[in-house]
């Protein structure tokens, strides 16, 4: 079916109100002419010039006036000029009036909501002339129940032109509301509405957007039904201000997930509950605590370019004139203040070394690593240091597959969090658990224990460098160190405290990156270069087969399974981008060409370029085979 113009619509259109018995007119907000259908130049026998689009109803009414349509005017002007405003007002109306040729016409006019309005102008002579028949021949009924019958006929005409308004009007309505509602659940933030009894009268069902765990149909519940008494129990105290009249924006750390969310909690100015925008903010938290650690390591970074050297040296002169001291033959009080020298010069050294970590932290090692593995191995290397009266547990949910991570980071972080829980709970010790889960995109570990938790202060300070609660017996570049680690992996560290006892915990949150074996074509025609790959390849758990040019790869290139090509641009004997198929497998080139030369922009897919690491290996294997 061929698809209809717009000048056959409205051809369309206007064939269908001419077919129509009565006379319609529809006027915009101008008073100037929209629409008309014949019957209304017939009617009133209008000229041509008055029937056109764009035609002021001003001009219409007095050439009617004029022409006698109302009847003898003193003063046409004056009687032109109160119908113009008559209409302006746009208000609903139904009249009968009877015309200069003794003919009669109803009028019912209805304002719309785009503003102007429509008349709809019907013949009702006959009616008339049957009401007056039926007035001369009835002798028998009372002249007033004929006039009753014939008002409560006025009146019936009257109430269904209000009935046909009150519904343009309520579908009006209807349709707002539902743009409304859509734009708001488009919205990326939660916004509501609470009663006085702090119950939900409205919502865009993005609840669980902003609060994971939550539901989206919440209309009828309260607050803390809703959000859950946990969150609850940390916004309801703004929410009492806001009840108060007091408009509030709160910042608050959802229990559950960690994220960061702010609220704006506005009092309704009839006095009948509170509106609630709330938005996740954790992005904008994290890069404003990433710039607050990077001026840190700034810091950090000046004070060991300008001292390390020099310190250093005087270091290393200790350490030799101690440990010379050491073996020489000297009183037992004399050889304990040596070693005492000894251990805080080493310390010495150990801070140094954490201090260039803070400032330049080594990059980022990921590897597929079966991360139960590691968790259980971790485990059972840090139970000796804790002592007996400490307790050690590992609970774990996570996937059955390799996981691309930093093993090196995981285990320093992690042994990092249990030897400060240690210390936390002092010597009555107690009980630190780990917990590991996977809920795709993170990968969360949390360490919990059962000592005194942390300070305001420390929970806001934790993890800035240099700052510790160990009175002189720590470094506080611990937290720093794990904080700067889950920063450099995508991730982030969280603070708190145990919701159900006394107690730390804190919230290692890291990109979960499952490792789906795959089997690929690597196309190299160098042969130490070919096999280094290789064992990247397969160190990242896939599958190899291997072309040294390009004729090899463009045979091999059919084989069943087959879910991605590596291959170098320029081969001994081609362009790797000729093994580029619209129906094959996706194609990542490799190159060592400069940015902006003319065979990497004319390349048909991503480029890697030379030299680069695993992880920018594994970087671009996921990212392609995501895509």
């Amino acid at each position: 079916m061929q698809e209809i113009t717009t000048d056959s619509r409205a051809a369309l259109m206007q064939s269908g109100l001419n077919l129509i018995g009565q006379a319609l007119s529809i006027f915009d907000a101008d008073l100037r002419l929209c629409v008309v259908n014949r019957q209304y130049q017939t009617m009133f026998d209008l000229p041509d010039n008055l029937i056109r689009p764009g035609t002021y109803f001003e001009d219409t009414i007095r050439y009617l006036v004029l022409r006698g349509e109302y009847g003898p005017q003193d003063d046409p002007d004056e009687a032109v000029r109160i119908r113009v405003e008559q209409a302006r007002a746009f208000q609903p109306h139904y009249m009968e009036r009877e015309r200069a040729d003794g003919r009669w016409v109803a009028v019912e006019g209805a304002p719309l909501s785009q503003g102007g309005w429509v008349a709809v102008y019907t013949d009702i002579t006959e009616t008339k002339q049957q009401e007056a028949l039926l007035r001369a021949r009835s002798e028998e009924l009372s002249g007033q129940v004929l006039q009753n019958a014939e008002r409560l006929a006025a009146a019936n005409r009257e109430l269904a032109a209000t009935i046909t308004a009150l519904q343009e009007a309520k579908r009006v309505v209807t349709e707002t509301q539902a743009r409304t509602r859509q734009v708001t659940e488009m919205v990326p933030a939660h916004i509501a509405h609470l009663d006085r009894a702090r119950r939900y009268v409205f919502s865009n069902r993005q609840l669980p957007k902003v609060f994971p765990g939550t539901r989206a149909d919440i209309l009828g519940l309260t607050a803390e039904q809703a959000l859950g008494p946990e969150t609850y129990a940390v916004i309801g105290p703004h929410l009492d201000l806001a009840y108060a009249g007091r408009s509030q924006v709160c910042e608050i750390t959802h229990p559950e997930s960690g994220r960061r969310i702010r609220s704006a909690l506005t009092p309704d100015r009839n006095g009948n509950g509170v509106f609630v925008l709330s938005t996740d903010v954790t992005a904008e938290v994290e890069v404003r605590e990433a710039l607050t650690h990077a001026s840190r390591r700034e810091l950090a970074a000046k004070i060991t370019s300008g001292l390390a050297h020099d310190f250093g040296n005087l270091l290393t002169v200790i350490l030799g004139l101690q440990d010379r001291l050491s073996r020489s033959q000297l009183p037992e009080d004399a050889l304990r203040d040596v070693a005492g020298t000894l251990a805080a010069a080493r310390r010495g050294v150990e801070l140094l070394d954490r201090i260039g970590q803070i400032a330049a932290p080594r990059g980022n090692d990921r590897q597929p690593v079966r991360l139960e593995v590691l968790l259980r191995d971790l485990t059972a290397m840090a139970r000796p240091t804790l002592g007996d009266n400490i307790t050690l547990s590992l609970d774990m949910d996570l996937p059955d597959t390799l996981l691309m991570l930093d093993p090196g980071h995981i285990q320093d972080s992690l042994l990092n969090l249990i030897l400060n829980a240690r210390d936390a709970m002092g010597p009555a010790g107690g009980t630190i658990t780990v917990v590991a889960r996977a809920a795709e995109p993170w990968l969360h570990i949390e360490v919990t224990d059962t000592g005194p938790g942390f300070t305001p202060e420390a929970m806001k300070r934790g993890t800035e460098p240099f700052f510790s609660t160990k009175q002189g017996q720590g470094s506080g570049l611990g937290l720093a160190m794990v904080f700067d680690q889950a920063r450099l992996a995508g991730g982030t560290l969280h603070l708190s405290n145990r919701p159900d006892g006394p107690g730390a915990r804190l919230r290692l949150r890291l990109p979960l990156r499952p490792v789906h074996p795959q089997m690929i074509l690597l196309a190299e025609d160098n042969d130490n270069l070919r096999e280094v790959l290789r064992r990247m390849l397969t160190g990242l758990g896939h599958s190899v087969i291997e072309a040294g040019s390009l004729d090899e790869a463009k045979r091999l290139a059919d084989l069943p399974g087959l879910t991605l090509i590596l291959s170098d641009m320029q081969l001994g004997d081609g362009l790797g981008s000729a093994l580029a198929r619209a129906d094959g497998p996706p194609l990542i080139l490799m190159t060592a060409l400069p940015p902006g030369d003319p065979l990497r922009a004319g390349a048909p897919g991503p480029i890697l370029t030379k030299p680069f690491s695993a992880a920018d290996l594994a970087d671009i294997l996921t990212q392609v085979l995501d895509d």
